[in-house]
């Protein structure tokens, strides 16, 4: 599907967008100077994973687990490694959620994006699964 030029255009043919998008082909939308890509989100979701691999460490600590990405601001700790993990989850949701709301814009958390949207179009299991380094399935 070719480029649509303007914002009534693609209301008009929001479905071949979807459609386009959910094959795999490339839908995008000019508006203004600008041009947005419509896009699946398991085969972004998929592609964001692959590009960037979980750095994160989980070690065992004074009697328990912690875990943090090195580079990132998130860290969690836990009893066990579960529930390490599973705050780090939590905590990595909560990062998404603040860069998102105020910290997109922060030069040291800009470059998170692709982070971000790893983290939005992921469910949990997923998300669990690319932070002890599970392989996508």
């Amino acid at each position: 599907m070719p480029t649509l030029n303007s914002y009534t255009e693609a209301r008009a043919h929001l479905k071949d967008l979807l459609d386009a998008a959910e094959r795999g082909r490339v839908a995008t939308v000019r508006r203004d100077s600008a041009r947005t890509a419509m896009v699946d989100v398991e085969r972004l979701r998929y592609f964001l994973a692959s590009l960037l691999p979980s750095r994160a460490e989980v070690v065992a600590e004074d009697g328990g687990w912690s875990a943090f990405i090195p580079g990132v601001p998130v860290a969690a700790d836990g009893e066990t490694f579960d529930d390490a993990v599973d705050e780090m989850l939590a905590a990595l949701r909560e990062y998404a959620e603040d860069w998102q709301d105020h910290l997109l814009d922060a030069p040291n958390h800009r470059d998170n994006w692709g982070l971000v949207q790893l983290i939005e179009l992921s469910d949990d299991r997923q998300l669990r699964n690319w932070i002890i380094g599970a392989p996508a399935r």
